[in-house]
């Protein structure tokens, strides 16, 4: 491709390009707004612009980086969630949109819940601290724990918080073990849930580039949720919500252990915008 392209022109390359290589054209559009440092509409109003030598050189680069099989958000180094702009590397996993509707469920059953009082809420397993922050500014009276095993991951999360201008106690850990002696209000998690076994039917490009540490659990990807049911019995508040984000085949499994460690509770397992069975909420009666 030659350097001096208008927009329309260095798009139109992109997504040819990408879909000779088995990719998504969506991605050439991501690439441009971050070269432009605009919007999707912004992309749009400036279709006929001429790029700067710098930023076509830019844009082929990350092209052709993406192309070569790594992810478009670890190129770019950001990913949207719930509106927000975050950081994101190899260190954690890429934020998806049905987690937002997680944090989008947990809020509606929240207000329901505990009406207007302060609560302390813990996410369990943080990644990149996408529900944590999230939670947080949306409901800044929230008090937020977060944790992650990975110290790497939490390096991350901590720069998104500081950017993001939300106030999160980050703590370094395996599962519940940091939020030991501490009650809390609500418990959120996306834990890693992918069998071993599915992953030869998994996407190259995740296999290679996001961390395995954050995507497969033993037990047929059951372990850390059976885990989970065990250890917050002890931490949690009384009326309490435990929202999470599971595989949409392990909907009953799940619900399950919480029912059994939870005998009182409602346990409901909740589709996403898709259709697909994946989150399970735990409302602790008072």
């Amino acid at each position: 491709m030659k350097m001096h392209k208008q927009v329309f022109e260095a798009l139109n390359w992109a997504s040819s390009f990408l879909v000779e290589k088995g990719f998504e054209e969506t991605a050439a559009r991501i690439v441009m707004q971050y070269v432009l440092g605009t919007t999707y509409s912004g992309v749009m109003m400036h279709m006929y612009d001429e790029l700067t030598p710098e930023q076509a050189e830019q844009f082929v680069a990350l092209i052709e980086e993406h192309a070569g099989g790594r992810p478009v958000q670890y190129c770019i180094g950001r990913e949207e969630f719930y509106g927000r702009t975050f950081l994101v590397d190899e260190s954690v996993l890429i934020p998806r949109p049905e987690t937002e509707e997680l944090v989008l469920g947990t809020i509606n059953r929240m207000n329901k819940l505990f009406g207007q009082q302060q609560l302390k809420l813990a996410d369990i397993g943080t990644g990149s601290g996408a529900i944590a922050i999230s939670m947080k500014l949306e409901c800044p009276k929230l008090t937020v724990v977060a944790t992650d095993l990975s110290t790497s991951a939490l390096v991350t999360a901590k720069k998104n918080a500081q950017a993001l201008d939300a106030d999160i106690d980050f703590r370094l850990g395996d599962l519940a073990a940091p939020l030991a002696g501490e009650k809390f209000d609500i418990v959120l998690s996306n834990p890693p849930y992918i069998a071993f076994d599915e992953a030869k039917a998994m996407s190259s490009v995740v296999l290679e580039h996001e961390p395995h540490s954050a995507l497969f659990a033993e037990e047929d990807g059951l372990i850390l949720y059976r885990r989970l049911a065990e250890q917050l019995p002890a931490l949690m508040n009384k009326p309490g919500l435990i929202g999470l984000e599971i595989g949409y085949t392990q909907g009953m499994e799940v619900a399950k252990f919480f029912k059994d460690s939870f005998p009182q509770a409602t346990v409901t397992v909740e589709k996403d915008i898709n259709g697909k069975s994946r989150m399970v909420f735990c409302e602790i009666d008072a």
